[in-house]
Formats: C-alpha cells, structure tokens, sequence
C-alpha cells in the first residue's frame, strides 16, 4: 500500500531533524525502503496497488449529469447514456456510482467475500423474499427517482400520478425448488403485519419448497424486517435468517422475477384488483423460472448482464468494488 500524505510529510519533516532512514522508519511504522524510496524521489510514478480504477472523476461526473437530467430513468438508460458518452462500464458499475455510499460498499464487500465460495447446494437452501408494488395506472410500474438524503422535495425528484391507482402490494418468495404461495397486502408493512404474512405464507411456503428439511431464509433491511421483535419471531421459530447488506436488490433474484411478471402484467388492461390479482398469481407462478434464476447460482462469474446467480453477483462485487475504491 502507498503511503499517505500525512507518512510523507513526516518523513520530510524527520530528515530534517536529521533523523536516519532507520529511525524514521520505526518511527511511523514502514519499510526503510518506503523511506528511502521517497525520499529519493523514486516512489513517484511507481505502478499502484490494486486494479485500476474502471472510471474516472470526469466521467463520474458526467453519469451525475445524465442522472439529473431526469431522475427516473433505470440503470439500463442510464448505462446506455454514458456509454455514448464515451465511458464503457456496466450496470453494476452505474449502480455503485448513483446509490452506494462508502459504508455500504464496505459491507457489500464483506457480504460477497463471504458468501463467493458458497456452492449450488448452499445457495439452493436460500428462500428468497420481497415485496413488491404492482401500479396499474397508465402504465405505470412503480417508477424510481435516482435521490441523495435532502433531495426529496426537489422538483427533478417528483413525478405527477393519479390520485387513486389501481395497485397492488404483493409479498413472494422463491427458491431453486419454486415459487411459495403469494401474498397480497393491505395497507403499510410494520413489524406485527409483517410477522402476520410470515406465519401465514413463508411457513406454508417453506413447507412446500422444503418439507422437513433445513434452509436459510432471506429477506432485506425494511424497518419491519429488521424490528426486534422480528427478530424474536425468527428466534422463537429456529429459523436462520440470511445477513444482506443495505440497498442491494441486485443481489436478490427474485427482483428478476418480479421484474419478469412486471412487463407481463403491463401487456395486459387491467381494471379490478381481482383480474389484477389473478393475472400477477398466473405470472408469479412460474416454478421453473423460479429454479432457472436460483440455480444458475454459480455457473457464470463474470456474465451478470445475462446470467441472474447470486454466487456470479458475489464475484462481481468483489471483482469491481475493489477497484472503485477512490
């Protein structure tokens, strides 16, 4: 690793106290190389550690232009902008660039150095679940506004809708084995509805796609996922619960599957929540999808644009969050 700014300017500052490269190195705590290296001058221009970075600042910063312009548009247009731009990157790039902050890469990074080595048999065990708003209105599918923290009420933010949307909020879970029975949900998730939908609907789809076998149950940071008493419903059933890290869809496959059912239900008009209803269970019920999108798990590490696996997203993540380092 490099020294910092702060190492060179007291190794400077030592020399001149006429300290020995010896001391100086035991007294910030580096090689008598490093010091002799800057000290001589030959440190600048050395080859740095690590993989080269895949963007650059000016071309952050055009990606930030292109997300301002208008804020709801997906990562594949904005990709596909700052490809034109001239920079070629992927989505994950795009992703990592607008939403996460530093921490959260952290823990990204840590979540996919410890699950990269996870088998098909490992992730197989894995029931995967979400929530999901299904709006009927115009055509319109739940759009997403690209936001900081303090930019909620900035007019680039905000997007006129109708009053009264035909929507649905549905609550699934998926497996390599299938698909669980659905859930549609009435009114906001907080913690003892939530434990209401677990009780009714992850145990009876745990039953279905596992019988009496063991498995790991996955589910994301929501307030009403990670409440405490959440958590002691988990306890006082015996169920292991999957560790993710925040703002991560892209490793969750069953965000394929909602997006699959998603255009399907856009082809159709639909004007009552029951056709609603009907139309979204037919689409959800795909159990071979369901396996195809679990257990490509491992088989492709550098084709995530194509392959939806959650061991390829692992590497991914590692292969790109440790050369998008600053």
């Amino acid at each position: 690793m490099g020294k910092r700014l702060t190492q060179k300017a007291i190794i400077d500052t030592l020399k001149r106290e006429g300290k020995t490269q010896k001391e100086i190195s035991e007294r910030i705590g580096c090689s008598q190389s490093a010091v002799s290296r800057h000290l001589s001058g030959k440190s600048v221009g050395r080859k740095k550690c690590g993989k080269k970075r895949c963007t650059t600042r000016r071309g952050d910063r055009t990606l930030r232009k292109i997300e301002e312009k208008d804020r709801f548009q997906t990562l594949g247009d904005l990709r596909k902008q700052w490809t034109e731009s001239g920079v070629e990157t992927s989505r994950a790039t795009v992703h990592r660039r607008v939403l996460l902050n530093q921490k959260q890469r952290q823990k990204r990074l840590t979540w996919a150095t410890e699950k990269q080595h996870w088998t098909v048999a490992q992730w197989s065990k894995v029931l995967f679940s979400d929530e999901s708003k299904f709006c009927m209105s115009f055509g319109n599918q739940g759009a997403r506004v690209w936001r900081k923290t303090g930019e909620k009420e900035m007019p680039k933010c905000l997007k006129s809708s109708v009053k009264y949307p035909q929507s649905v909020m549905v609550w699934g879970a998926m497996s390599a084995a299938g698909v669980g029975p659905l859930c549609f949900i009435k009114g906001r998730v907080n913690a003892a509805s939530y434990q209401e939908i677990l009780e009714h609907f992850m145990l009876p789809s745990a039953e279905k796609l596992y019988g009496d076998e063991d498995f790991v149950f996955q589910h994301d940071l929501a307030p009403a996922h990670s409440a405490k008493t959440t958590g002691k419903w988990f306890t006082d059933h015996g169920i292991t619960v999957l560790n993710w890290p925040a703002n991560s869809p892209d490793l969750n496959p069953i965000e394929n599957l909602w997006d699959i059912v998603k255009r399907k239900l856009g082809l159709a008009s639909l004007n009552f929540l029951f056709t609603i209803s009907h139309r979204f269970s037919m689409g959800f019920r795909s159990g071979e999808l369901a396996g195809q999108l679990s257990t490509v798990i491992p088989w492709s590490v550098n084709h995530l644009p194509v392959v939806f696996g959650t061991v390829s997203r692992c590497q991914v993540v590692l292969k790109k969050m440790k050369s998008s380092s600053p």
